[in-house]
């Protein structure tokens, strides 16, 4: 224990000391936000795949791969990942320019500057704080972490995350959460390529390796898996894992990455870096077919209340793997991995408010835009506080799948972002209207088809209890005909 402790307490200093050197880059409310637009790509590339991946891949995913077997990680760490490098290839270029045009901090500024509506930017702001769901997601992952590391109740080692993030953030803003990134990012995947390598050794050393993990269950073993209620068929699997992937681009601790860099030549950089890093880190999701193999489904088991407990598949299976300092070690890494996400989350979410809401809706006119800014940059710091206590409350009592809730969170307010994002790339000729009409849309067919379509579809096999699905339904339905009536609106625009 005394390891553990020790290294968690190396790692708490190293961080803070990197948000300090944030707090002396930071000077104002922009700086705060994205920096100062001129990062390094290899900087910006690291940081964005650690702060992607964050505590679902690396904690609760592989869960999901033990569960349901090859058709959840074709779905989440194929499909999906072939749908986030599509979209951020195709609208980070155009996004970048626009919002250094604009001089835009966040997607609901940049969308605000696009469509020339205050009310927009107010809307999509609110929108956003859906993203809360994410931050119970990496939080309640990072306390599962903490307590078999540390030896600490829920409640601890929920303070220790929620004091330690908000305070760095606080500190540095995004140089916070880019320095810490890129340390966070570099362990992240020394540790994976250390877990790569083992599990590649288990399945060597093992040639019945596949036999094993099949004998629990041949459809752990197909491309999809007629008896999972998640991942049973191909739309649920690939279609909708590739359009979700392509829609989570949207987050806005992800797309504004663009923002921090200077020119298209950057951009191509760091998603070529974004492209190696991300694909080790979704290798990690091969850790449930290693725990099939080799972790008793009794470890499973919550002591308290002999339930399984799918979120602690990764955990129990790296304890198994590893001797206990190495064990210590990778779970450290664990933890960076999932404060990495959670860091930029939080600077996302509390610029936003600031910025977007605040200032739309409560700032004075007569201010200039540096009063502006400094009264954004104090609430900002509100903002955080805030939802740092919220969020303690209700992972007090965290809910039953916590990869679920989150996802459903996140997917929603990606929907309602895409359409008015794609068209605002794409064309110069845009409609409020239409893009108001479908971004709403989106959101209410997606909520309905995940609470009613098993009723409604009962003969469909459709895999509603999976977010992507109605999530996925919900994008063809929206963002395929406002590009469809974006089109017709500019094709005879030079």
């Amino acid at each position: 224990m005394w390891l553990a402790w020790s290294l968690f307490a190396i790692y708490l200093v190293g961080t803070l000391y990197l948000g300090f050197l944030g707090l002396k880059k930071t000077k104002d409310f922009s700086s705060f936000a994205i920096g100062d637009g001129a990062m390094s790509p290899w900087i910006v590339g690291v940081t964005l795949a650690a702060s992607t991946a964050s505590a679902a891949t690396f904690i609760i995913n592989p869960g999901f791969v033990y569960v349901h077997g090859l058709a959840a990680f074709m779905h989440l760490g194929v499909a999906c990942f072939a749908g986030i490098l599509f979209m951020l290839f195709i609208m980070s270029y155009k996004f970048r320019r626009i919002g250094s045009e604009n001089k835009s901090v966040t997607i609901p500024g940049w969308l605000g500057h696009r469509y020339k509506s205050k009310s927009f930017a107010i809307y999509f702001s609110i929108i956003n704080l859906l993203s809360f769901a994410f931050l119970v997601l990496l939080v309640g992952g990072i306390s599962i972490v903490l307590q078999n590391l540390l030896g600490i109740t829920n409640i601890v080692a929920l303070l220790i995350t929620l004091v330690f993030v908000t305070s760095y953030v606080i500190l540095g803003g995004t140089y916070a959460h880019v320095f810490t990134n890129v340390l966070q990012g570099s362990l992240m995947v020394v540790v994976s390529l250390i877990v790569i390598a083992t599990g590649v050794k288990l399945m060597i050393d093992n040639p019945d390796f596949w036999s094993v993990v099949s004998a629990k269950g041949v459809e752990l073993t197909t491309l999809t898996n007629p008896k999972s209620n998640l991942y049973n068929d191909f739309f649920s699997v690939y279609v909708s894992g590739f359009l979700i992937g392509a829609a989570l681009v949207c987050q806005p601790h992800i797309m504004t990455k663009a923002l921090y860099v200077k020119s298209d030549k950057d951009v191509t950089k760091y998603l070529l870096i974004f492209t190696v890093v991300f694909m080790i880190f979704s290798l990690l999701l091969l850790a449930g077919f290693w725990a099939i193999y080799s972790v008793p489904s009794e470890a499973l088991l919550d002591p308290s209340t002999g339930v399984f407990r799918q979120d602690l598949v990764m955990t129990k299976y790296l304890q198994l793997a590893f001797p206990d300092w190495l064990f210590t070690i990778i779970s450290v890494v664990l933890i960076a991995a999932a404060m990495s996400t959670l860091d930029g989350l939080m600077v996302g979410l509390s610029t936003i408010t600031a910025n977007d809401f605040y200032l739309n809706l409560f700032g004075k006119k007569t201010l200039n835009q540096e009063d502006k800014y400094k009264a954004a940059h104090r609430v900002s710091h509100v903002v955080l506080v805030i939802l740092a206590i919220l969020t303690f409350i209700v992972t007090l009592n965290p809910p039953k799948l916590l990869g679920i809730f989150g996802q459903f969170g996140v997917y929603a307010l990606v929907l309602t972002s895409l359409p008015p994002l794609l068209n605002g790339i794409f064309y110069k000729k845009l409609s409020l209207p239409t893009v108001w009409t479908f971004s709403i849309l989106a959101i209410v067919i997606d909520i309905v088809l995940y609470v009613y379509g098993p009723a409604w579809f009962a003969d469909s096999n459709l895999a509603f209890a999976n977010p992507a699905v109605p999530a996925a339904i919900a994008i063809l339905l929206t963002s395929i005909p406002a590009l469809v009536i974006g089109y017709f609106q500019n094709r005879n625009i030079n």
